[in-house]
Order: structure tokens, then sequence, then C-alpha cells
């Protein structure tokens, strides 16, 4: 059989009960969803190190924190690593892309192991290849996405404000779309498409910001442990970690994060509808999954952001479907504790590549074929300095490092 073309979508900043397959109670997923209808979806997938850079890193090279040598979030941190994902499967014939927000690591302009890359990183000395679609249109506009004065960490919300082609989304999509129809007939690909949204600035289209203003959004979750900030918040930066949102502010905060997902998810479909889309491009021989390399708080126990152990902050969503041949039944939901590490074996298993030495994670295909015998017990979760933290998915021991360290603790 041939070997499978691979297309591995990566959201930013994606909480795991953010679809609509998971029962939320606004939130309008029905693209991300049918990934999982058509395949599996681990309803306990965890973020290893749940911020970008340490994240990433369990993403491409299937380590754990503490091998890949990021424990928590460290920017121009040099790595210098022969095996990671994209490497491995371009020694196996594949032509591989990575297509959108950054991979964030350093040095930015490094492919480590891509073969092509059209990213959006101000990071890059090379350049910013959605900013030089953006300016072409727009030739006095630097500040592309940040023109608004609402920025990378925000809380606070509000339309994006340039036509909706040219919103990070929309690009990232037709960048995907251009490498599709270019690329090489001769290989299998791939491909990953790597999204900003939901990751601040919460810039969703109007449309998509008026439909959750318009049905409301639920009320954070806060434990009776949670503190408040003081003054209930006033007077913080409004990208603070520390909040209590109420009222407008968390009305507008969450229909902006779930808009930006909406407009994602409405994206996805001129990749996957049927008429045009990656099927009838490939016969049907493409694996498609789905996560994030962290969740956000979101409001709840009074903290917005990521890095902290709370699922919110470290469950992430993983879908995926792949060739009837792999066996995967339509529909499977997979409760086993798993995690970031866990998606290179599981490809490269898929691709019938060889996994290196150096890889922590378990390919995730025994699990889809009903073989749970053997699988770990629990999934550690870390963030240096400030926790560590062990789960099996239904219970978790957190242990704050950093709150420790400074005497104790006192509820």
């Amino acid at each position: 059989m041939p070997q499978p073309n691979i297309l591995l979508f990566v959201t930013e900043q994606h909480r795991g009960d953010c679809l609509s397959i998971e029962n939320h109670p606004v939130l309008m997923t029905p693209n991300m969803d049918n990934i999982a209808g058509r395949g599996a979806r681990f309803t306990r997938a965890y973020s290893n190190c749940p911020t970008c850079i340490a994240a990433r890193r369990s993403l491409l090279s299937g380590q754990f924190p503490a091998t890949h040598g990021v424990v928590g979030y460290k920017e121009g941190v040099e790595w210098e690593i022969a095996d990671t994902l994209p490497a491995v499967l371009a020694r196996s014939g594949y032509e591989t892309c990575w297509v959108g927000r950054s991979m964030h690591q350093y040095p930015a302009d490094k492919n480590f192991g891509f073969e092509h890359m059209i990213k959006s990183d101000h990071r890059s000395e090379s350049g910013n290849d959605y900013m030089r679609y953006l300016q072409e249109r727009r030739p006095d506009d630097w500040e592309g996405l940040y023109g608004t004065g609402v920025m990378h960490n925000d809380r606070t919300a509000r339309p994006w404000h340039l036509d909706e082609d040219l919103h990070p989304t929309n690009w990232t999509v037709h960048e995907a779309l251009r490498f599709l129809r270019n690329r090489d007939q001769s290989r299998p690909f791939f491909l990953v498409v790597s999204f900003i949204a939901a990751h601040p600035p919460l810039l969703p289209p109007a449309f998509y910001l008026e439909r959750y203003l318009r049905t409301g959004v639920p009320e954070p979750v806060i434990g009776d442990w949670s503190e408040p900030p003081p003054a209930g918040g006033l007077g913080l930066d409004v990208g603070s970690r520390q909040v209590d949102l109420r009222g407008e502010a968390l009305l507008s905060a969450r229909a902006g994060y779930y808009g930006l997902l909406n407009h994602l998810d409405d994206q996805l479909r001129r990749i996957l509808n049927p008429v045009q889309g990656i099927d009838k491009m490939t016969h049907g021989n493409t694996a498609v999954m789905l996560t994030s390399d962290h969740g956000e708080m979101l409001g709840d126990h009074y903290l917005w952001h990521k890095i902290a152990p709370y699922e919110p902050s470290a469950r992430v969503p993983l879908l995926l479907r792949a060739p009837e041949r792999f066996g995967i039944r339509a529909g499977a939901v997979i409760d086993q504790a798993v995690c970031l590490a866990d998606v290179m074996p599981t490809i490269l298993e898929l691709a019938g590549a060889p996994i290196p030495a150096g890889v922590d994670g378990r390919s995730l295909l025994p699990l889809l074929r009903g073989v749970t015998e053997g699988w770990r017990d629990y999934v550690h979760i870390e963030h240096a300095p400030m926790h560590q933290s062990l789960t099996d998915g239904r219970e978790k021991y957190i242990w704050f490092a950093a709150l420790c360290r400074a005497g104790p603790i006192r509820r």
C-alpha cells in the first residue's frame, strides 16, 4: 500500500473542552468534530508543558520536556536535534511543509527538518511571510495584526479591523491550499497547518464575535480555594495572569475566544470539504490529525493565559482520522491519558517510518485498535519553576513547587 499523506492541524492555546463534540454549551466546531466523527477523539490529552516553546518541542521531537531541555517558558534557547518529526519523515520519502504560526523555536529561521516553511513570525530575520502578504495589499500597514490596540496576551476583544481575507487564519489556510496544489505529486506529504488562533489578540471577524455576544457565554469555574485579585483586578494590566472577569469583560473575552475558534473551524472546511478538499486531492489516502500546544484558563479560577496545571490550561484537543486500512473505528472515544509527546511516534507509525531511540512518547495506534494493556498509568505535566503534576485523566496531583520554596501555602 502507498504511504499515507499526513495533515496535522495545530491550533494555539486551544482548551480541550472547546469543541462542540465535547458538549460545549455555545461553541460551534462542526468541522473539527467531523475529524473525531470519522475517526477518534482523545478525551484526556495533555500538554507535557503548558506553554508554547516547550510544548512545540515535544510535538517536534516526541520527547518530554526533561529530555529536550525546555521545562518552562524561555526564549533564545538553541536546539540541536537531528531526529525531528519532519526530518525522520523526509528520510522516509515525505515532502514536508510547515505553514502558519511558527514553530516558536530558536533560531527562528532554522527549519528543523522541514523542506518548506511559510510562516508568520516576527522573530524571523528572513522576514515574516504573513506580513509580506499583508503589506502587498496594504503597503503602509506595518502593525498588521496588532493595529487595533488589542495585543498579544490581552483579555480585551474587538472585531477584526481589516478585510476578512487578510485575517491570519484565512491566510494560513490559503497558503496550505497553495502547497497542496503545487506539491510534488510523486511523494507523500507531511503538512503542518499551524494557527495563531485562539491565542490573543482576540480579533475574530465581526460575524463570529457577534454570534457569541448574542448567544452568551458560560460562567467561569471558580474553585472554593481560588483567590480573586485585589480590588477585583482593577488597575491590573489587561494581559495580567490574574483576572476577575464579570459582566461585559467576561462576555467579550469569551466571545472573542470562541469567535476565533468558530472562524478557524469554518476555514478548515476549505481543506476538508468533500468536493475539492483533501480527500478528493489525495483519493482518500490522507490521515488528518488536530491538536494544540496548550489551553487557556479563560477566567477560570481567576486566571488568564496558560502555564497553570489545571485542566483548562493543560488539557488539549487531540483528534485523528486515517484511511480505513489503519483500522480506526469511526467515532471512537479514547479515555486513556495521552500527551503531545505521543504525536510524533503515532505519525511515524502511520507513515511506516522508524521511531528514533530518543523518543519518549508512544504511538497511539494500539489504543485506537482497542489495545489498552500496558498503557501508561499517568501523564507527567510540568512548568518550571511553578509546578509538577501527575494525572491519569480522572484525578490530578499537583505540587506547586514555587510556592513551597517561598514558604507555607495558606488558603
